[in-house]
Order: structure tokens, then C-alpha cells, then sequence
């Protein structure tokens, strides 16, 4: 099919279920995959040079996430996240995580949180070197242990279901721009004031962290992406 260009072969030494849905989720990410396009397991597993089987595994595992959906004897649909979508995950996520943020500056002690230290450095580490994978991985964990630490299992998984259903569209052309690196930053910045023990303000700068993610998504979706240079064909098994 062609629609994967910067993809790498598939190699045996990894669990091909695994790293095919890893190379699937970058290629959404980058665009290559379209929103409401749909997508067989055979074409996509030809431009992995591997086998559907794993291709059907790792689309079912993204189907869970909300990512794609099956089109019965089509395949996969890339699933749509509109302005409203993103507007209601939004809302959601800052009236779950605002609070909590609150609660846990309150509560946590300051081993806990320097403990969240590691994975904020990956962050502004990751949008550095233009890892976009790499950027969204230690995003998550940055964000869902930090909630964790309010005790409530059930609401971290509600917040990592909401992650996962609104994905950054556009991060690549975001990365382009350096827009990434301001954004990266302010999880250092959230974590100075949590140690300071002013509750307040913790909330007040995850508002203002949620907001701005709003805003670089739509910019994202919204502005041209600018070519990069391709790269050779992904190789095929003989």
C-alpha cells in the first residue's frame, strides 16, 4: 500500500505484536495513518515486511484503546477525534485532574513527588530529540503516576482511558515548530510548585498545563505539515 514511509522493518528478535502496534501508534502520530481512512491487515503488514497475523493482533490491541475500530471484511478504521471530542476530554481531564493535583501536593510527601522527577526530565528529554514516541510514553506515565498518588486506581485509569482517546493529532507538525519543548517543561515547573506545598498554585499550573495542550492540539490540526525528506522504502522479507 505504500502509506507507511518512515517505518523500519520488523525484526524477529522482538514480539512482533508488540512492536507492530508500537511502529502503528508513531505512524498515527506522524499522520501517515488517517483519521476516518480504513486500513487491511495485509497492506499494512506488507509495508512492515511481516505477516497479517501480528498486524490483526496489534490492531486489536489499538482497538481497545480507542484508536482504531474493525470494518467487518475491510479492516481497520482510523478512528475521528473532532473539536467537541477534544473540547469534552479536556474538561473531563481538568476537573478530575486539577483537584487531584491539589490533593496531592497536600498530602504527598516530597520523596513521592522528586520521585516523578526522572520521567519530567524524559519529557523535555524526549521533544529535545524529536522522539515523539518517547515524548507521549513518559507524558503518560508523568501524569498517571502523579495521580496515583492520590490512592484512587479507578480514577487513573479513567484519565489514562481519556489520554489514549484523545492522542495529539498533529505532533508532528508541533515538533517541526518547536512548539513541544515549552510544553515539556511545564511538568519540571509543576512539580517546583507542588514542593513548595502551595496547593493553589499546583492547581493553577496544571489548569494552565491542560490549556495550553488544548491549544498546541488544535494548532496541530490546523496548520499545513511541512514535508520532511523521505526516507528509502521499508525492506520486504524474501
Amino acid at each position: 500500500m505504500g502509506e507507511l514511509k518512515h517505518r523500519s522493518l520488523i525484526t524477529a528478535q522482538e514480539r512482533l505484536r508488540d512492536q507492530v502496534a508500537h511502529q502503528l501508534r508513531a505512524a498515527l502520530i506522524a499522520g501517515e495513518l488517517r483519521p476516518g481512512s480504513v486500513y487491511s491487515a495485509p497492506g499494512l503488514a506488507a509495508d512492515f515486511g511481516v505477516s497479517a497475523t501480528p498486524v490483526r493482533e496489534a490492531m486489536l490491541d489499538l482497538a481497545r484503546e480507542g484508536l482504531v475500530e474493525p470494518v467487518r471484511n475491510k479492516g481497520f478504521r482510523i478512528t475521528e477525534v473532532s473539536e467537541r471530542d477534544l473540547d469534552q476530554y479536556t474538561e473531563i481531564r481538568a476537573l478530575i485532574e486539577v483537584p487531584v493535583v491539589g490533593q496531592v501536593t497536600r498530602t504527598a510527601d516530597r520523596a513521592q513527588l522528586e520521585a516523578l522527577r526522572p520521567a519530567a526530565l524524559e519529557i523535555v528529554a524526549a521533544a529535545r530529540a524529536h522522539d515523539l514516541i518517547g515524548y507521549l510514553e513518559a507524558d503518560r506515565r508523568f501524569h498517571l503516576e502523579l495521580l496515583g498518588l492520590s490512592g484512587n486506581d479507578r480514577l487513573v485509569e479513567t484519565v489514562g482511558d481519556l489520554r489514549k482517546r484523545s492522542r495529539l493529532y498533529g505532533l508532528t507538525r508541533l515538533d517541526e515548530r518547536n512548539q513541544l519543548l515549552p510544553s515539556a517543561e511545564e511538568h519540571g515547573e509543576l512539580l517546583d510548585v507542588m514542593l513548595t506545598g502551595d496547593a493553589e498554585a499546583a492547581e493553577a499550573c496544571m489548569a494552565r498545563h491542560l490549556g495550553h495542550v488544548r491549544s498546541l492540539w488544535a494548532q496541530g490540526r490546523d496548520e499545513p505539515l511541512v514535508p520532511r525528506p523521505q526516507h528509502a522504502p521499508v525492506a520486504r522479507r524474501g
